[in-house]
């Protein structure tokens, strides 16, 4: 059978819900850019997506984690750097088995980072990663106050500036969000102790760590 006859058979009930999503995410949208401030935020959306994704969070962890090098920070960065991974291999796999298509205004933008499960829109991996990353810092290991309406703006417009940049539909960052907070409790209910964390880190480094096992 040739391909563009295939199509997946959608229950009704889940079809309709998708078309109520899909018009009030476009009612949304229209709404707010009738307001001048947030068309001229549409230059930001992109620094804002740059800033949640998951080619820029790996990479910049380990190294946050090479660079500073302390002890004291070390099952912190650990346990989130799991709920990282976690949270990719979620979303990648609900992706795949969702294969829900972005909204047709990016078909025609679509972004370099774009590749492999990304190409799909439920849920939002952005929305995830933004809600786990402000979860995370403000459940399982606190920040201090006066970070925490930085963290939550930042994780706020990462998930509003999806739907405004016509990236995402409001179901994929409803679903995201949600799905963030609950890796960010997972996490804490399988918080790996500070020796482990410890360990961890010696093994990865091959170095041999103050207080450690290795330590002579």
């Amino acid at each position: 059978m040739d391909k563009s006859m295939k199509k997946r058979n959608v229950p009704p009930l889940i079809e309709k819900v998708l078309a109520i999503d899909v018009y009030l995410t476009n009612l949304l949208v229209k709404w707010i850019e009738q307001f001048l401030a947030f068309r001229q935020l549409r230059t930001h959306y992109r620094l804002l997506e740059i800033s949640c994704h998951g080619l820029i969070w790996l990479p910049c962890w380990i190294g946050f984690v090479w660079i500073l090098s302390s002890q004291n920070l070390y099952q912190m960065q650990v346990n989130f750097f799991i709920g990282l991974i976690l949270d990719i291999i979620v979303v990648a796999t609900l992706k795949a088995v969702t294969r829900r298509r972005r909204p047709a205004a990016t078909v025609s933008n679509s972004s370099s980072f774009d590749i492999g499960p990304d190409k799909f829109s439920f849920p939002s991996g952005h929305a995830s990663r933004a809600s786990y990353i402000a979860s995370f810092f403000l459940f399982n290991w606190p920040v201090h106050f006066i970070f925490v309406p930085p963290l939550l703006c930042w994780a706020s417009s990462v998930c509003i500036s999806r739907i405004l940049a016509k990236r995402h539909h409001l179901l994929d960052i409803v679903v995201g969000a949600f799905l963030g907070f609950v890796e960010s409790c997972f996490i804490g209910l399988i918080y790996l102790e500070k020796d482990t964390c410890t360990n961890i880190i010696s093994w990865l480094t091959d170095e041999k760590l103050d207080g450690g096992e290795y330590h002579v």
